[in-house]
């Protein structure tokens, strides 16, 4: 097995980051213990991004009837604008997660969820392709199981396209700085 991806310090604008959570929610989240352990991680960040008035987006899923108050946590609920219904990997398709960026002036992405191996590296595979610079604290996202994890974190910092490895950061969310 190769070496793990190095984590990096990273110090963030808030006017141009905006915090990307994906599928938290109590339908995956409560039966996934990696997900529950994650979820103070993720917390800390969305206080963290909500102190420095930076934009968050949510991708909700858990079918057509699915709402913010589905959040795994209440705690971290979207507001209005905030959310989207975005099903599959990657959460620019066919969503209103582009416009948002775009018309925010967003130019890095933190991205956080559950499914590191799904939404976290779909999304941030085509945050890069976009021309987005990509965050990924690696203990704010969270699969079915360590080996899941350890894919997403090594496709994302070394073993992937050279676009997405050479835009995308891999980090622990203490790490960050605002």
């Amino acid at each position: 097995m190769p070496p793990p991806p190095q984590l990096k310090e990273v110090t963030v604008d808030p006017s141009t980051t905006a915090l990307l959570i994906l599928d938290m929610m109590k339908t995956n989240c409560a039966r996934r213990e990696l997900c529950k352990a994650a979820f103070p991680n993720v917390k800390r960040l969305h206080d963290e991004a909500r102190a420095h008035n930076m934009t968050i987006w949510y991708s909700v899923v858990g079918g057509d009837k699915a709402t913010p108050n589905d959040m795994y946590d209440l705690s971290i609920k979207p507001k209005d604008g905030e959310w989207y219904r975005a099903g599959g990997a990657n959460k620019f398709y066919n969503s209103t997660l582009d416009p948002v960026l775009k018309q925010a002036g967003i130019k890095t992405v933190i991205i956080c969820g559950t499914s590191f191996q799904g939404a976290t590296a779909g999304t941030a595979s085509e945050a890069t392709q976009r021309g987005y610079k990509v965050i990924v604290p690696v203990d704010c996202s969270s699969s079915e199981d360590e080996f899941h994890e350890a894919y997403a974190a090594f496709h994302l910092g070394a073993g992937g396209p050279v676009n997405v490895t050479g835009n995308t950061t891999l980090t622990r969310s203490t790490m960050i700085k605002f």
